[in-house]
């Protein structure tokens, strides 16, 4: 008797390693300029606090001077390069895994962040982006008196 491997998600996987392999074939048949629009997609967390949202986005490798953080029409962007090493080595590669290339990603925010206020900063490979809330859209603690 043959023992067969329970893997309850092995075919969605499979179906969906199928799916970007026959898309990404129809795109570069159809037109070789026709490119996705990121050739990776950095990690992000976001949670929400009291006064603000914060957006942690995970981007070693990649110079702050290459990242573009920008909000319009209640939509947060952040775009950016990784450059591809160009060291040469003796030895070829068995392996690469770090992704290169440009990266977006869009977020819609809600009516009370305040998109005047938004501050970046990255470290140690994490870009940083706070953005505020509006004030009058907090809620106001309201004391209650006792007679």
């Amino acid at each position: 008797m043959n023992m067969i491997r329970y893997q309850p998600l092995g075919l969605m996987h499979r179906l969906h390693h199928d799916l970007d392999r026959i898309l990404d074939r129809r795109w570069r048949d159809e037109d070789e300029t026709i490119s996705p629009v990121s050739d990776w997609l950095p990690a992000v967390d976001i949670r929400e606090e009291d006064k603000q949202f914060v957006l942690h986005a995970d981007i070693p490798g990649v110079d702050p001077k290459d990242i573009e953080v920008t909000m319009e029409n209640g939509v947060l962007t952040v775009r950016g390069v990784r450059q591809a090493e160009t060291e040469t080595h003796d030895q070829a590669y068995g392996r690469v895994e770090r992704a290169s290339g440009g990266f977006y990603r869009r977020f819609s925010l809600p009516d009370t962040a305040d998109s005047d206020r938004i501050t970046a900063k990255s470290s140690l490979g994490v870009l940083e982006v706070i953005i505020p809330k509006l004030a009058e859209i907090q809620p106001k603690k309201i004391d209650i008196q006792v007679d």
